[in-house]
């Protein structure tokens, strides 16, 4: 019988204390051997300060320059979707999905992500 990430979108990591000021890039999760996956969403909670100035966000293969700069409380969440008619490429064995800061927040601030997707 297949693993569950391989019969539906399910939560594949969550990374904590993810640095969301600096230019640099953090890795979420990791492709295993032999799989394929497709992004289905990502979650960025838990700030620990706010967002704002937080301008340009990139994941690898998937969204780019994601504005963040709204999330000015520490109490609510961002749900990044894949967007309509565009299409993206499948992250292959091996590689490693990363959050990418390129224009971060003002202030030093962290927050929780969490990667959702399937393998195949």
């Amino acid at each position: 019988m297949a693993a569950l990430t391989e019969n539906s979108a399910c939560l594949l990591s969550t990374t904590t204390g993810v640095d969301m000021k600096t230019a640099a890039s953090t890795t979420l999760y990791t492709v295993p051997a032999g799989k394929t996956l497709v992004i289905h969403h990502v979650i960025v909670r838990s700030n620990s300060a706010s967002l704002a100035g937080g301008t340009s966000y990139s994941f690898t293969a998937w969204r780019q320059a994601v504005d963040l700069s709204g999330m000015t409380t520490t109490t609510g969440f961002r749900e990044l979707n894949t967007t309509d008619n565009t299409t993206f490429v499948m992250n292959v064995a091996a590689t490693a999905v990363q959050i990418t800061v390129t224009t971060g927040s003002t202030g030093a601030a962290t927050a929780t992500i969490q990667l959702y997707g399937s393998l195949f």
